[in-house]
This record gives C-alpha cells, sequence and structure tokens, in this order.
C-alpha cells in the first residue's frame, strides 16, 4: 500500500503543485491550496471530510492519497513561571523540545529544526547530545500546529494571556534544537507557512531565526525568506569563537559581519540581534565588551546577554550578575542598545542552551559526553508534567 502524503510538509506553492497533479487546473489547484491551509492550520481540522467548501471528489481524493500527520506530543511540562515545554516523537527514536514562553503582551513559542545539532558549539546542551537528522517541513510547522492547538485548548486549566493581535503565539523564534540554516530548504517552507495569511499569518518582524553563522545559507534566507536575524556571536575574537563556536573556523567573524550586513538589506529590522551567552571568565571581561563594540562598529544591531545555563558535563559557570551588568553598561555607553536575557523555564530544563530531547546519535558526541558526567549530573530536578497527549488524527 503506497504510503499517504503528509500535507503538512507542503506551503501554498507545495499544495498547489499536488492538486495540479491530481487534475486541478493552476487556478483552482491555488485556490484548493488556500482553502486546505485554512482548515489545516487555522482551524485545526485533520478529517479531509469535514472541510465542507471543498468538492466532495476532491475530499475523497485527499482521503484516499493524503493526510495531515503533525508530530506527536510525548511530553508537556509546566514551569512554576509558567513556560511550558512540550517533547515530540519525530519517529525512529528521535523526540525534539519545543518552549512556548508567555510574557505580557506576547506569547513566543521556540522551535527546532533538527533532531540534535552537529555544530557541538561548547556551551550548549542540544550539541552535546549528538545530531541524527533534519527535521521536515511537516515535524517543523507541526511544533506551531501542535502547541497552537494545545494551549487553546487549555485555556481554562492553564490560563495564558493573549497578545496585542489576540494571539496566544504571536512571535515564533527558531532557536531551539539544530542550526536552523543547515536544514534550509525546509525552514524556508515552513517559515513560508508562518507568515502565509491563510495559514498563520505572522509578521515577518515576530519571525525570528536564529543562526551560528553559516554564511552562504544567509544570503539564500535573504533572498528566499527574509526574516528578523539573530546571530550566536559569544566571542569578540576568532580565537575564542574557534573554541566556544567551531563553525567559526569555516566562516570567521569578518565574514560573518559581511554577512550581517548584506542580510539587513532585506531584513525588516533594520538591525541584527547578536545573541550572547555570558560565561564566567571566558568571554565576560571588560575588554571583552571593548573588543565587540570595535566588531560590530559597522553592523546595525543590540545585544542580547545570556545567563549561561547550565547543564550535566558542562565546564562552564554563570557570570556573576555584577559582572553582567558592567558589561552591558559598557554596550550601552557605546550607543548599543542591550539587553539581559531573563532567564525562563530553567526548573524544566527548558532555559536557553538546555534543551536536549531525545537523539538517536549518528556521531559519538554523546557517548564521549555521558562519560565525562558525574554521578550527582544524572539527576533531575523536580517538574509538573501536565500529561501525554494522544496526537489528534
Amino acid at each position: 500500500m503506497q504510503d499517504k502524503v503528509n500535507l503538512l510538509d507542503f506551503d501554498a506553492s507545495g499544495l498547489a503543485e499536488f492538486f495540479a497533479r491530481h487534475g486541478e487546473t493552476a487556478s483552482r489547484a491555488r485556490m484548493r491550496a488556500h482553502q486546505l491551509m485554512r482548515w489545516v492550520h487555522q482551524e485545526k481540522v485533520t478529517d479531509f471530510s469535514a472541510m465542507t467548501d471543498i468538492a466532495r471528489a476532491c475530499r475523497e481524493m485527499l482521503s484516499a492519497q493524503a493526510c495531515v500527520c503533525p508530530p506527536s506530543v510525548m511530553r508537556d511540562t509546566l514551569s512554576e513561571d509558567g513556560t511550558r515545554k512540550f517533547l515530540f516523537d519525530v519517529g525512529q527514536g528521535n523526540a525534539v523540545e519545543t518552549v512556548f514562553i508567555p510574557e505580557d503582551r506576547r506569547g513566543t513559542l521556540c522551535i527546532s529544526t533538527q533532531a540534535g545539532c552537529a555544530l557541538d558549539c561548547a556551551f550548549c546542551s542540544t550539541g552535546k547530545q549528538g545530531f541524527n537528522r533534519n527535521l521536515t517541513v511537516a515535524e517543523i510547522i507541526g511544533q506551531l500546529w501542535q502547541a497552537t492547538r494545545l494551549l487553546e485548548a487549555d485555556r481554562i486549566a492553564h490560563p495564558v494571556e493573549k497578545g496585542e493581535d489576540g494571539r496566544i503565539i504571536s512571535n515564533v523564534v527558531l532557536m531551539g534544537m539544530g542550526e536552523p540554516l543547515a536544514n534550509l530548504d525546509n525552514v524556508v517552507a515552513a517559515l513560508h507557512l508562518m507568515l502565509d495569511d491563510h495559514a498563520y499569518g505572522l509578521s515577518r518582524r515576530r519571525v525570528t531565526v536564529s543562526t551560528s553563522g553559516i554564511v552562504p545559507a544567509m544570503d539564500r534566507l535573504r533572498e528566499a525568506c527574509p526574516v528578523a536575524l539573530a546571530v550566536s556571536l559569544h566571542a569578540p575574537d576568532d580565537a575564542l569563537r574557534d573554541r566556544l563556536v567551531p563553525i567559526n573556523r569555516k566562516y570567521p567573524l569578518d565574514e560573518l559581519m559581511a554577512a550581517c550586513r548584506r542580510y539587513l538589506e532585506k531584513a525588516p529590522r533594520d538591525f541584527v540581534t547578536f545573541e550572547y551567552v555570558m560565561l564566567d571568565g571566558v568571554n565576560d571581561h571588560d575588554d571583552d565588551a571593548r573588543k565587540l563594540i570595535r566588531l560590530t562598529k559597522d553592523v546595525p544591531c543590540k545585544f542580547n546577554l545570556i545567563p549561561f545555563n547550565p547543564f550535566p558535563g558542562s565546564d562552564f559557570r554563570r557570570s556573576r550578575a555584577d559582572r553582567v551588568r558592567r558589561f552591558a553598561d559598557i554596550l550601552m555607553k557605546a550607543g548599543i542598545i542591550t539587553t539581559t536575557r531573563r532567564t525562563r523555564g530553567d526548573d524544566i530544563d527548558a532555559a536557553c542552551g538546555q534543551l536536549a530531547g531525545q537523539v538517536k546519535d549518528k556521531t559519538a558526541r554523546a557517548a564521549s559526553a555521558a562519560r565525562k558526567l558525574k554521578p550527582h549530573d544524572r539527576s533531575h530536578s523536580g517538574r509538573t508534567v501536565i500529561g501525554i497527549r494522544p496526537v489528534a488524527r
């Protein structure tokens, strides 16, 4: 029996091509694509027979040939501060984590793009899990599909304030597990769905892609789907960044800064956000801040300072609060907008750098990291598990 086509894998153009292959004219294929997107992404309907404005013959074809299959929810965990972490089953022993962060007047969903990560940044838990594969479009957009459905369904038991635009999820950041630009084609298709008014209708300014600095892919994203850009910088010079963010050995800082300037030519915001994890005694000296000012002098930017979030086996420590304030003050006195990220969800390992999921590692990295763990590193903090829910079919 032929496998059914998962329609979550298609953006509008992909769906139009699907309908064209099944005999629809070009104009009718586009119409059908928009109809289906509204049912699937806005109404969360997965039963084709319930899509009453689509012709019966088309619905019968869809029932025979296609499905709407988001990743299923393995675990749903709620932090004391309201942060919510979902663990999604993406098959073959892999699972990825997605985090919802409620804030005043907005709600942000942090989405994963790979099962694991191949880049192995020194301070990140995901990288220590190794790498298995890229996520499909369905597995990327399915995180938004499922989170929207679950948050709407649970508004009474777990109230969440809607944002200014009336949405529970008003912002999406591709900052979860994996390097988004190492999975560019699938990420771009998922971005198209996030932005499409027939699907989620998010503004380009409210969708952010974070990258460690894959320069050719930054240029391709600029042309294909320029959304807000965040760059994981974390060091003021090549010598330190080579150690902390190994991709820097291939795309050093001068190339990265040039790519940032090119990206801004088409970006929806007039600045790049530089993410900078604060590591005690490593990259948090006054001189490091001054080097950053010189490094970014030709790149309109803001800095987001991130307190390091520890994970089992890590050799780093979080910078002291007074050191972070001093570092931020140096940047701000140079005219650079600088914020310090408030740690959210660290009691459920949902904070920045802590996402790990379950990865069937194809490298030797996970086994190596496990050998380094001390006995007390293997314990887990207490957490509130909302439950395990069956996926809607």
